[in-house]
């Protein structure tokens, strides 16, 4: 791979107009499919899980009971202090509210409260129901503005409205500026890194270009394929994150290489075929990882997965082909200046070369003389201090986003609030029961029977009159809980109501199917629950695997392993003390706690799996070639913070600015993903790689770098680090009279 790479590099250095016109040329062509085929109004926010008993029930209901299979939203009246919504002025008020619901685009029934019976016991609140024949994904974008616009004269005879229920859940975020943000943090870090602005832009343009063809080229799919709107943003927050992460691993290296003496071309060839080799390494892995979301099964995930994946994939071509390119463009000028701090810096680490001096050439290596000094005290320290961060996991609830995590003040999170309030709180997410009466003598009896078994459970608040369809013999059942939505206690409904599913079928000859927005969304939550236990394994005996060949090593990967464990621990217990129990961390807090994001815990695995090699193999494989020349285990730790610490610190100051730039969407799904990425980031690369990975390595010493020699000869030697690759090549420094950038070499 990196003699493949080193000639990738030289040819796009060589034929860099060429390449830049093609990159140029793919985001036009992408732009142009977004435009024909698909678009941001197309994104599908639908939660499902094919085979499910919900699923099942709702496709059957698209045909036997096509005006309830759609999604709904509620209209929440609410009448002036001291009068009842049943005084004839607010009565009419009403009436005339849902007379313009009726018209609302899409709308194909509106029930009323006052035929529903949805009046609160104190007669101030009334509730209605609008159903669409579609679900979510088919809403006209505009649809529920329209709705809304729709009922705001209610409020001119002082009546406060609310518009909230079930199709307001899977509403897209508003649209915000995060992406912006998170560039202009790379664009600080990168600047006091490389202490050159030209040097700063060069990754910035690279990921920029990167994220916006993938971005482009996702949206373009939307015609034809579900992506949800967390898809596209989770796409655009790992593209931009490890787009700039891997244009700085490659950028550096040149620049090092370049106040050497070496030739633009030669210098950019070099870059590309050894950090190149860890770049693609490494984002193979987020690939294979991202990817690894398909096997779940359920359609929002998959997309999540492949849209990250296609977003990191392009961030490796475009590190590998367009920034060789861009390099070309700006040929010596890229040279850190005589005098200047980075020149200075980089001459410091050439002269200490391999060696450990009595003082640190920089912060890193000051930081892993510290934590080496007593390696042992330093991992028990880690290990506790990470224990400690990770003792709210053990009371993590998972459950789908609703309206009660939407922001306070919006229509949805209102509605919500006020039926909580004056209503049970299952109206906010009520069960369908579908009874399939075909082998029943009265079916019209059986149904009504069956509505009278589930009605005397615990926890049901109200049970509705069965609407049958003779004609397909089935019925529909609406069931209250006493509980909300994304409770225990409603989880536990549905479970029951689907075991009496025998003794029901014994006493009528009918059989049940329980769905409804709310039983998806718990089923939903068991896949992925049942889920994680089997990717966490693959993930962790993949990283195992990986790293096996990296390192040729067994210490490694272990340690590889333990850490990338206890930073997802320790990760999930700061996700639960800020977003469940409400813990203020600075200046992050929540408006409402509640139950964590199903799809969190799966993604983050997924997500910082990839992210933990990249720095493993970035810090790690600089130790390990040290290691190989000197044969000396603390000069390899040494030499690896020297040469690789301030890079990977940057790298991951970076991914975190990014990431943390999301927190301010309105999305609580992407809220807490953004939080949990942060977090994860900031411990695996400084708690984990830079502080637990050295104290390891310095307490196994040669053990660190050794393998058994029948393993030895078993496995390929991959050369990651392009080491072969180095030696292989005679370098020599541009000459003084060259001003053009062309390089000159001698052999």
């Amino acid at each position: 791979m990196p003699t493949f790479l080193h000639r990738l590099g030289r040819l796009s250095f060589r034929r860099r107009r060429g390449v830049l016109a093609v990159w140029l040329l793919l985001v036009a062509v992408v732009m142009a499919c977004t435009g024909a085929f698909g678009g941001s109004g197309k994104l599908d926010n639908t939660f499902s899980v094919p085979g499910s008993e919900s699923q099942q029930a709702l496709d059957r209901m698209h045909t036997d009971f096509p005006s309830s299979s759609g999604t709904s939203a509620q209209m929440v009246f609410t009448a002036p202090g001291g009068q009842k919504v049943t005084d004839p002025a607010n009565a009419s008020a009403i009436r005339a509210g849902l007379r313009a619901a009726a018209a609302a685009p899409q709308v194909v029934k509106v029930v009323s409260p006052f035929d529903a019976r949805t009046v609160s016991a104190d007669g101030s609140t009334a509730v209605a129901q609008v159903q669409y024949e579609v679900p979510s994904s088919g809403l006209e974008p505009d649809a529920l503005d329209k709705l809304k616009s729709a009922v705001t004269g209610s409020d001119r005879h002082g009546m406060d409205v609310q518009i909230g229920g079930a199709a307001f859940s899977n509403a897209p975020p508003s649209k915000s500026h995060s992406d912006l943000i998170g560039v202009g943090v790379a664009l600080v870090v990168l600047s006091l890194t490389f202490g050159s602005l030209l040097a700063a832009g060069m990754p910035m343009v690279a990921a920029i270009t990167g994220v916006a063809t993938a971005i482009l080229g996702l949206l373009s799919l939307t015609g034809v394929w579900a992506i949800s709107s967390t898809a596209q943003s989770l796409a655009l927050m790992i593209g931009l994150a490890v787009g700039i992460d891997y244009a700085l691993f490659i950028v550096s290296r040149h620049r090092s290489q370049l106040a050497q003496g070496i030739a633009p071309e030669e210098s950019v060839a070099l870059a590309v075929g050894t950090a190149g080799s860890a770049v693609v390494f490494a984002g193979l892995t987020v690939v294979i990882a991202m990817a690894g979301l398909t096997v779940v099964g359920i359609p929002y995930l998959t997309a999540m997965g492949l849209a990250a994946a296609g977003a990191v994939l392009t961030a490796v071509l475009v590190a590998t082909t367009l920034l060789p390119a861009l390099l070309g463009f700006a040929g010596r000028r890229l040279t850190p200046k005589p005098g200047s701090r980075a020149r200075r810096r980089d001459q410091a680490i050439d002269e200490a070369g391999d060696q450990v001096g009595s003082r640190s050439v920089n912060v890193a290596e000051g930081w892993f003389r510290l934590v080496t000094r007593r390696p042992l005290l330093t991992v028990a320290v880690v290990v506790a201090a990470l224990a400690a961060l990770a003792w709210p996991a053990h009371s993590l609830r998972l459950a789908l986003p609703d309206n009660a995590t939407a922001p306070a003040s919006s229509s949805q999170r209102l509605a919500y609030d006020r039926i909580d309030e004056k209503f049970s709180p299952g109206l906010n997410g009520p069960l369908l029961v579908l009874a399939d009466t075909g082998h029943s003598t009265n079916p019209a009896a059986t149904a009504q029977s069956i509505g009278t078994t589930i009605g005397a459970l615990p926890d049901v608040a109200a049970v509705g009159k069965p609407v049958a369809n003779p004609a397909t013999h089935t019925a529909l059942i609406q069931v209250i809980p006493k509980s909300a939505p994304s409770d225990d206690a409603t989880k536990n409904l549905v479970n029951t109501i689907r075991a009496k599913r025998q003794s029901l079928r014994q006493q009528t000859g009918a059989t049940i199917q329980v769905t409804g927005s709310t039983a998806v969304s718990i089923d939903v939550a068991a896949k992925l629950n049942s889920a994680l236990i089997p990717f966490t394994t693959v993930v962790v005996a993949l990283s195992l695997l990986l790293l096996l060949l990296v390192f040729r090593s067994l210490v490694v990967p272990l340690k590889a392993a333990t850490g990338f464990l206890l930073s997802i621990a320790a990760t999930l217990g700061a996700v639960v003390g800020v977003f469940q129990l409400g813990s203020r961390v600075g200046p992050i807090g929540v408006e409402t706690t509640g139950p964590i994001s199903s799809f969190l815990p799966i993604v983050l695995l997924a997500v910082l799996f990839g992210l933990a090699m990249d720095y493993e193999v970035f810090l790690v494989a600089r130790m390990r070639e040290t290691y190989v020349r000197t044969q000396d285990p603390h000069q390899a730790v040494h030499s690896g913070a020297r040469h690789s610490g301030r890079v990977v610190t940057a790298a991951a100051l970076i991914m975190i600015g990014v990431f943390a730039a999301f927190l301010d969407s309105d999305s609580l799904m992407l809220q807490q993903i953004a939080f949990a990425l942060a977090t994860g980031v900031l411990i695996d690369a400084f708690v984990i790689r830079m502080t637990f990975v050295p104290a390891v390595l310095a307490l196994a010493r040669h053990a660190a770098w050794r393998l058994p020699r029948p393993l030895a000869r078993w496995l390929p030697d991959l050369d990651i680090e392009g080491e072969q690759l180095q030696h292989g090549h005679a370098l020599a420094p541009v000459r003084a009279d060259d001003s053009s950038g062309t390089p000159m070499m001698h052999r």
